[in-house]
């Protein structure tokens, strides 16, 4: 397994997408958090007048309670965890594509063998992805958020963590959206769009009829994992979003923290990993007798 594991790191070092994909990843996280925190930090400046100060007194916060720091840090990470999901994409399909898949299956002991040092070397991936993207976005935090509002060390660590769990998952999850569809380019595609633009659309237009949508879905469980963190600092979440406020305002609310629909992060990683578990063993399953010549 150990020179399996080996095969697989030379093979990906040997191409160009780890690499390239680095590029928007840390622009895209470092922007989304400097924007966010920014953002956040100024409206925590002026919470104490009209609707912000209403809403704030709803939820039971003030403005130096609000958690500006993580709430940015969740932005960025979120965006930006797109990437290793791409990069999950390309772990089989792209292999498919680009005809090496053979190689990989006939050197192996058994496709059992190969999928399983493919798996363990992507998860490495994911976490080495997440602990650049968050260094990222906690360095946007860092510049945008005034220092009261920065997170305590335990939040640092708690969304430290809940960063590299969700890049794994979103990698795995990744592999295995591309094993199921077998071609990289129409999994790129269907992954961007769904995450980007169908998933949130939905959560939208169904947000006066439910307030949990976001948290069994693939995209809104993958935000929740960092997001529930700064959802639970704030001291929200879609069970107990005050019932006085109107639906534009709920949303917002949960928005802010990251996660429209989060409950906690814990519920949105295992809701997620059942979500990974369903397309890593169908794709897993799928690629037992596919033909490879």
């Amino acid at each position: 397994m150990g020179r399996l594991i080996k095969a697989e790191f030379r093979k990906t070092l040997s191409l160009n997408a780890w690499w390239v994909l680095i590029i928007p990843l840390v622009v895209v996280g470092f922007w989304m958090s400097y924007g966010w925190g920014s953002a956040l930090n100024d409206f925590a400046d002026f919470i104490g007048e009209g609707t912000a100060a209403i809403i704030a007194a709803q939820v039971g916060l003030s403005a130096d309670q609000l958690p500006v720091g993580l709430m940015a840090i969740a932005h960025g990470v979120n965006i930006a965890q797109l990437i290793p999901a791409i990069f999950g994409v390309f772990a089989l399909a792209g292999e498919y594509n680009s005809k090496t898949i053979t190689t990989t299956f006939l050197t192996a002991p058994n496709r059992v063998s190969a999928l399983s040092a493919k798996m363990i070397t992507y998860v490495v991936w994911g976490a080495l992805y997440g602990l650049l993207s968050f260094g990222v976005a906690a360095v946007a935090t860092l510049i945008t958020v005034s220092s009261e509002r920065l997170p305590s060390t335990g939040e640092w660590l708690a969304a430290l963590g809940a960063t590299v769990l969700g890049y794994v998952l979103v990698t795995l999850f990744g592999i295995g959206f591309g094993a199921v569809l077998n071609k990289i380019v129409l999994a790129v595609l269907l992954l961007v769009g769904y995450f980007l633009i169908v998933e949130n659309v939905l959560v939208f237009l169904l947000a006066g009829k439910t307030d949990v949508l976001g948290a069994i879905l693939p995209n809104g469980t993958a935000n929740g994992i960092v997001g529930g963190v700064a959802a639970s600092a704030m001291g929200v979440n879609s069970l107990n979003v005050p019932a006085s406020l109107d639906v534009g305002d709920k949303f917002g609310l949960q928005l802010a923290a990251g996660a429209p629909g989060v409950i906690s992060w814990w519920v949105s990683a295992l809701v997620f990993l059942a979500w990974t578990l369903i397309f890593f063993v169908a794709g897993w399953a799928s690629n037992q007798n596919r033909d490879i010549t």
